[in-house]
């Protein structure tokens, strides 16, 4: 079996700190190729992950023009579909299986093969497109509460869910348990969505530690903010609502990490924090912390409690004032129950089973 799998213009695969969609992708493809299937990866040309063959457009990711007038930026994911279109036309690929936003779906939608589309995103976005598709493409989503928002329209084409995955924490190559310390963590994008603003103030209120990881905008590190647009949405979020509480002991922001002082640093943390503002699809860093035998705290909506066992691998709450008490509640979890949960249920060889089984019932043209 040859499978496209199209990781879109935006990130390198592995990406250099933040980029959920592509590490993703970085985590599924060795486990296809374990199972003998060849890919063909769409991305851009810097990507470093090892696979059968690599399609790039652009030499790097572009995700620094994600943010600018849509006259500017408009041509970069057709370039990029443009080139997974000719190489289709080679007449050697099985399936496709695409992460592109939206036009991931309308180019497989002119496509007469077997094509896979994974939703790693808020599926109230895009009604137009969302509400009136119809084609033969099949889509899949990360999580059953992000496919429960979906339009009617796009949930007939639905194979249902995969969840994300993560390798282990304890036996892998980068991954070993470290001793806890006594500071929260949150991990992600510094977003609205993503409650960094909540954290921070409860850290203030109940007196705990917090450190912040993740980029703000375009900037990976507190040097990148003095020349950033101080109009992106992120960076005007970051200065108005989070950074008043960021006082370098109480609260700290570090900037993006990655691999192995990424891992280092939510293994050390005695709670991974989610603070959610929004309904959360998909939930890497959720099963990442799992893995790494860290108890998750966080708001219950999106794929939180799917993923998480309440009182077991970690504690949710409706109430946004009641998260900081669960901070210290949180000590009482056992993080061996935590990796536990994730060997089971969240491993890189589970996720890439239930999308072979995807594959093969597709390319039959069997119902999955």
């Amino acid at each position: 079996m040859r499978v496209l799998v199209n990781a879109g213009p935006w990130l390198p695969v592995p990406p250099r700190g933040y980029g959920g969609i592509e590490n993703v992708v970085a985590t599924l493809v060795p486990e296809l190729r374990e199972l003998g299937v060849e890919v063909v990866l769409a991305t851009v040309a810097d990507s470093e992950l090892a696979v059968d063959e690599r399609l790039a457009v652009f030499p790097r990711g572009q995700f620094p023009l994600l943010q600018r007038p849509y006259n500017q930026v408009c041509g970069v994911v057709p370039a990029h579909q443009n080139a997974v279109l000719r190489r289709v036309a080679a007449g050697d690929i099985d399936l496709v299986h695409d992460h592109v936003e939206a036009a991931g779906l309308t180019t497989l939608a002119a496509l007469g093969l077997p094509s896979l589309h994974t939703l790693h995103w808020d599926l109230q976005k895009h009604p137009a497109l969302y509400g009136t598709f119809d084609s033969h493409v099949r889509v899949n989503g990360v999580s059953a509460d992000q496919l429960s928002h979906a339009p009617e329209a796009l949930r007939r084409h639905s194979v249902g869910h995969v969840h994300l995955a993560t390798p282990l924490a304890v036996g892998a190559d980068r991954r070993q348990a470290v001793p806890k310390e006594a500071y929260a963590v949150v991990l992600g994008r510094i977003t609205a969505g993503k409650g960094q603003d909540l954290a921070a103030r409860l850290a203030h209120e109940h007196r705990f530690d917090l450190v912040l990881a993740g980029p703000v905008g375009p900037c990976h590190n507190p040097e990148d903010l003095a020349a950033a647009d101080q109009q992106n949405p992120d960076v005007v979020f970051w200065r108005e609502k989070v950074a008043p509480y960021v006082d370098g002991t109480r609260v700290r922001w570090i900037g993006s990490v990655m691999g192995k002082a990424r891992d280092e640093l939510v293994a050390g943390a005695r709670v991974a924090l989610f603070p959610l503002r929004w309904n959360e699809p998909g939930g890497t860093a959720v099963v990442e912390s799992l893995a790494l035998g860290t108890p998750v705290v966080g708001i219950a909506r999106g794929c939180l409690p799917e993923l998480v066992e309440h009182g077991r691998t970690g504690l949710l709450t409706a109430d946004e004032d009641q998260l900081g008490e669960l901070i210290e509640a949180a000590d009482a979890l056992d993080e061996r129950e935590c990796r536990e949960e994730a060997a089971r249920r969240f491993t890189p060889a589970v996720m890439a089973a239930q999308y072979l089984g995807i594959y093969e019932r597709l390319i039959e043209r069997r119902p999955v």
